[in-house]
């Protein structure tokens, strides 16, 4: 996937989220650096699909309000998870991609099922929007 594409289909969420001047950077990686950022900010072992690094948290959220943050996704895990449940790797990259964006907003599908339900809605509503993109 170019990264035009990309860019368009963040473009695209961000548009849909009623954000068009947010900014944010994707960055692809491979298992080995996402694994490294998976333990050094979140503790955890191993590589996992995406990561979000959100900068409206914390002590320096004024500083660009239009900086949403970062979304890491590990290119060979989404093509291991596509290969699984029988998908292009390109669309579970954009699952990921809508998933790590959604995070930046603030949603979270940890420990609370209600909020869970309410990020897999907007997954399915983005991924509706971007899928011809």
């Amino acid at each position: 996937m170019s990264e035009e594409k990309i860019r368009q289909k963040a473009q695209a969420i961000l548009n849909a989220l009623d954000s068009p001047e947010s900014e944010l950077s994707v960055l692809i990686v491979n298992d080995q650096l996402i694994a490294e950022l998976n333990s050094e900010y979140l503790h955890r072992k191993g590589p996992t699909n995406v990561i979000a690094f959100p900068m409206q948290e914390g002590e320096f959220t004024g500083i660009n309000p239009n900086l949403l943050g970062d979304v890491v996704i590990s290119i060979e895990t989404a093509e291991k998870e596509g290969k699984k449940i029988g998908i292009r790797t390109e669309e579970r990259f954009d699952e990921l991609l809508v998933h790590g964006i959604l995070h930046l907003f603030g949603f979270d599908h940890e420990g609370n099922e209600d909020e869970a339900q309410i990020m897999e809605g907007k997954t399915r509503m983005l991924m509706e929007i971007i899928k011809d993109l």
